[in-house]
């Protein structure tokens, strides 16, 4: 269809295009026939009154009678004119305005006011109206051939004007043979553009014909009269103190001139029809043309039709019968091959298209997408085969570096144990300690992100609130993080590790984006679905755009292209994997607070009840006195106090053998090797200290004002008291700079999570 309608429309604008050059030529020809002939009678009719009424002015004798009877020839001219010319486009219309103004004209000639050159002036502006009026209508024909023709008819009609130029100005010079400076200049001019007419733009372009007429034209008495005279006036003329005396030659100007001008008028007339009929018979070719190009594109479309129909049939089958292969390698067999290598599967290589070695175009074509096809299995393969390989390789790095990092918490809790008594020392390895397992969560980061599974020492079920304090105690700033657990249920075994990392990378997440002495709350109840896990932080504003692009990222497991181009946003990667292994679901939203809500909702094939207890009350945070801070000390508390006596049922809180509390059950470093926890010790149950193990000192008491200067212990005189900041300049500082810290920290993650 596509060569059928491109020759189809190719004809048609051809046609077409002939057909309305024909038109344009036939309707020149027709404007040409009917103005032609009026146009140039007034041009001659101008130029005649023009000659005779400079004659009158000069007191040339029997110049009123004459100038009368030419009076009414161009009157005649001029109506036929107006008559034919009626509607006519805008050149037309400049020679009506001119003729407008011919009456004026002829009183202020009678009046002999304004000057002779004024008056001839108007003459030769109308006479150029007319010229112009040929320039534009009949000289740009659309054809070369007729262009060609029609090239000498306007510089002729200009020469025949500049030689009628030189009748009236002569005719001017009266009986005197007299002429001012300005129409002796004039005779000059009009001269020397005659004859470059003549010589350049009309005898190279006339035809042989028109050339012998032209010829015998210019060896006639009257020419080489006319051409004498112009000599005499150039070379024998005086000046005197008005102007220029012509010489007496210029008598013989008049019947001369009487002569020529009717056999350069009849070469004018000759020309211009010769042009007409040229155009009439090239309009009458370019329809023969049209007739021949529809009559034989017509027969040589059937003839296309009729080839291409008998020689693509066996082709389009083929090309069928590929396309449908085609389609289903592209959108069936490649895609299962792909995944089967990235779930690490082996591949039958009969599955793929196979080279056939045929040797037309369609068979060419149906190889090299078979050679495509298999380039791009081998690419998969080797790159299923790097991935895995890199993953396994990860994975042993993780391993032996999570055993270390084990080693390092077992000998950071040994430390403990052993200095407790130092509250200043118990401070630092706390804080030691919350780092290393910020360094392990890390570790399971990668190894969950390289494909690995981190073993899970559980083998019964964790109640809900124990599982709150589990993934809290691996947040470094875990005494922000208030815990609310409003049902009482239990967790499957297997399942414990995974849910508390989880929720640890979105604990650590909400502590670093919001202001240091914020809360951030984690409250968890059965809902329809399963377990609800809400996360609430006072973090900073995140536009929707932004919780639109995190969320995709929580629900679809994303490929290790794009987690490299994120690096830095590995805590959102590590959820949305696990949320993955668990088919669980994490929403972020913004929360009432102005800050941000992390919602986990766990499927209920991953809950068990809870046997052998009473539903519990949601859990509060436990008040923690603060330990008197060192010199040059971290400002965060020692150790967490044990539990005031409450009147709901404590929840169990393990501590180590020195009374301090622990961050629930420890996992053991992702190896094959695991750590053992240590044996926890009994929580007293409401001592306000811990017992010491046996064989250790027991923690050092305050006793209120034991250190206190002897001058404050008298008593004071009562004075308005002013509430003061309870906090210590340390505090206030570490907290300032805490808060400028975790400002900073937002303002890069948002800054690299700009496109």
């Amino acid at each position: 269809m596509i060569p059928i309608v491109a020759m189809g429309t190719q004809v048609t604008v051809t046609a077409q295009r002939l057909l309305e050059q024909s038109e344009r030529l036939r309707a020149d020809v027709a404007a040409a026939e009917r103005l032609g002939a009026p146009l140039y009678t007034l041009m001659v009719d101008l130029q005649a009154e023009r000659t005779v009424t400079a004659s009158r002015w000069a007191g040339t004798a029997g110049a009123e009678e004459e100038l009368r009877d030419r009076r009414l020839a161009t009157d005649r001219a001029a109506a036929e004119f107006r008559r034919l010319a009626a509607g006519s486009t805008a050149p037309f219309r400049e020679v009506n305005q001119q003729l407008d103004g011919l009456p004026l004209q002829r009183q202020r000639a009678d009046a002999r006011s304004g000057g002779a050159d004024a008056t001839l002036a108007y003459y030769t502006g109308a006479v150029g109206a007319v010229i112009q009026v040929y320039q534009q209508e009949f000289s740009h024909a659309q054809d070369p051939d007729v262009a060609r023709e029609s090239r000498p008819v306007v510089p002729m009609l200009a020469a025949t004007e500049m030689v009628a130029r030189e009748d009236s100005i002569l005719a001017l010079a009266g009986p005197s043979r007299e002429l001012d400076s300005a129409a002796f200049d004039e005779f000059i001019s009009a001269m020397g553009a005659q004859r470059y007419l003549y010589e350049a733009w009309i005898a190279p372009y006339l035809s042989e014909r028109d050339r012998r007429f032209y010829e015998r034209i210019l060896s006639s008495s009257d020419w080489k009269t006319k051409t004498r005279i112009e000599n005499a006036v150039v070379s024998d003329h005086k000046d005197i103190e008005s102007g220029v005396k012509l010489p007496a030659e210029i008598g013989g100007w008049r019947s001369a001139h009487e002569n020529f001008s009717v056999q350069m008028a009849s070469l004018n007339v000759d020309r211009a029809r010769q042009v007409l009929t040229r155009g009439e018979a090239k309009a009458a070719e370019l329809q023969t043309e049209v007739a021949w190009l529809i009559g034989g594109s017509g027969g040589g479309l059937l003839l296309v039709v009729g080839v291409i129909v008998f020689t693509t049939r066996s082709v389009l089958r083929r090309l069928n019968v590929l396309h449908e292969r085609t389609v289903t390698v592209a959108e069936e067999t490649l895609p299962g091959i792909v995944a089967r290598l990235q779930r690490g599967q082996t591949v039958d290589d009969a599955a793929l298209p196979a080279v056939r070695g045929d040797r037309d175009e369609v068979g060419r074509v149906s190889d090299a997408f078979a050679r495509a096809v298999a380039v791009s299995v081998d690419g998969h393969r080797r790159l299923a085969a790097e991935r895995h390989g890199f993953g396994l390789f990860a994975a042993g790095i993780a391993s032996r570096t999570g055993n270390l990092v084990s080693r390092q918490l077992s000998l950071t809790e040994e430390l403990q144990d052993t200095f407790g008594h130092d509250e200043a020392l118990l401070a630092q390895l706390m804080r030691a300690d919350q780092l290393t397992v910020g360094m392990r969560r890390q570790i399971e980061n990668l190894l969950i992100l390289a494909g690995g599974e981190v073993p899970d020492p559980h083998t019964e079920p964790m109640r809900v609130a124990d599982l709150l304090r589990e993934a809290a105690a691996e947040v470094e700033d875990f005494r922000r993080i208030e815990r609310q657990a409003l049902d009482e249920t239990s967790v499957e075994p297997h399942a414990i590790s995974q849910i508390s990392h989880l929720l640890a990378e979105l604990l650590d997440n909400a502590t670093r984006f919001s202001p240091p002495r914020s809360k951030v709350v984690i409250r968890a109840e059965l809902v329809a679905d399963g377990l609800s896990v809400e996360i609430e932080d006072r973090g900073p504003r995140v536009t929707p755009e932004r919780y639109e692009e995190m969320n995709r990222r929580l629900h679809e497991a994303p490929p290790y292209s794009v987690l490299a181009q994120n690096a830095h946003r590995l805590g959102l990667f590590v959820v949305g994997h696990l949320a993955d292994r668990l088919e669980a679901t994490v929403t972020l939203r913004r929360s009432v607070y102005g800050g941000t809500s992390a919602v986990v909702i766990l499927p209920g094939e991953l809950l068990v009840a809870t046997e052998g207890e009473a539903p519990r009350e949601p859990a509060r945070p436990s008040p923690v006195p603060a330990a008197p801070p060192a010199p040059a000390q971290d400002p965060a508390p020692a150790a967490s106090a044990p539990r005031l006596a409450e009147e709901r049922k404590p929840e169990l809180v393990l501590h180590t053998a020195a009374g301090l509390p622990t961050r629930g059950t420890k996992r053991p470093a992702p190896a094959a090797v695991p750590v053992p926890s240590r044996p926890p010790a009994p929580a007293p149950a409401a001592a306000p200290a811990p017992t010491p193990g046996p064989g250790r000192p027991a923690l050092p008491e305050r006793v209120p004002q034991t250190h206190i200067a002897e001058q404050l212990r008298a008593p004071r005189a009562p004075e308005t008291v002013v509430p003061q900041d309870t906090a210590t300049p340390e505090e206030v500082a570490d907290a300032w700079a805490d808060y400028e810290q975790g400002t900073q920290t937002v303002e890069e993650e948002l800054r690299r999570d700009q496109p």
